[in-house]
């Protein structure tokens, strides 16, 4: 098996202190991954993503970035897409203060375009905009489009890797949970398809995408149309299931930081770290 780290998507369940201080609070409870949740927006000053920088490299904690979910870069409507630009503009901004290696991305929505085909080119677009206005000096995040969980969201993993095969620096977040919902319950259900899912994503854009795979993880509820809520893996009756992933990753023997998104957050990371260390 790879090297594999776990942590949360935000500040864990249990610490109460500033944000700079969870690296070292994930490495005393042994993780070493944190994803920051920049959702409502980007609000973290320069000092403090600086410090928290600092924080991490000093405790071996891998640091990820999820920009504002208020992102529509399919949308019709010229001033959603120009905002949505300049939000993940700024997510890359932040991201690189804080030595992030990615900035997770909702790509956008089908509603109000022609086709699925237009959404996707809108998206691409977008994120070409993206790397053309960022400053030289942002080089360390990659643009990290994620696999949604509702059909109504561009983010099939086909459409994920066609947008980072036509970007540069882009790099796909799976979130293994969101394929699961999307599909009903009926993908992401054994070993052998997660293992073609990795595969695929390296044959398309190069081992570089798979080394570290970005990942999300939890279980999920899901209805007509896909995603509903996430839940914690000690719940019965909701999948994915995180042994299946775990052996595909040994199988494959790649990198992959998995970001839990359970309601739990650090508490579900510390128990998926536990079953790859068993397997």
């Amino acid at each position: 098996m790879g090297r594999l780290r776990f942590g949360p998507a935000g500040k864990p369940v249990e610490y109460k202190g500033p944000m700079e201080g969870v690296p070292g609070f994930l490495r005393k409870i042994g993780l070493d991954a944190l994803e920051y949740e920049a959702v409502r927006g980007v609000r973290i000053s320069q000092e403090k993503a600086l410090k928290l920088r600092e924080e991490a490299e000093r405790n071996d904690v891998t640091m990820s970035m999820h920009a504002p979910y208020y992102i529509n870069l399919a949308s019709p409507d010229e001033d959603t897409w120009r905002k949505s630009i300049k939000r993940i503009y700024e997510s890359m901004i932040a991201a690189e203060w804080m030595g992030a290696y990615v900035v997770v991305i909702h790509p956008g929505y089908y509603k109000g375009v022609k086709s699925r085909e237009e959404a996707l080119g809108k998206v691409i677009e977008g994120l070409k905009v993206v790397n053309d206005i960022l400053p030289d000096w942002v080089k360390r995040p990659s643009l990290s489009p994620e696999t949604m969980g509702k059909v109504s969201q561009v983010g099939d993993i086909d459409e994920v890797v066609v947008i980072c095969r036509e970007v540069d620096r882009c790099k796909p977040t799976v979130d293994w949970a969101h394929l699961y919902a999307r599909y009903e319950g009926k993908r992401i259900v054994d070993v052998d398809e997660v293992v073609k899912i990795i595969d695929y994503i390296e044959r398309e854009l190069g081992k570089w995408a798979i080394d570290p795979l970005h990942t999300h993880f939890s279980k999920i509820e899901y209805g007509k149309g896909g995603e509903r809520m996430h839940h914690t893996l000690g719940e019965e009756g909701y999948g994915p299931d995180w042994s299946i992933v775990c052996r595909a990753y040994k199988e494959t023997g790649i990198n992959a930081v998995v970001i839990s998104e359970s309601p739990i957050l650090e508490k579900d990371a510390i128990v998926m770290r536990d079953i790859c260390r068993e397997a």
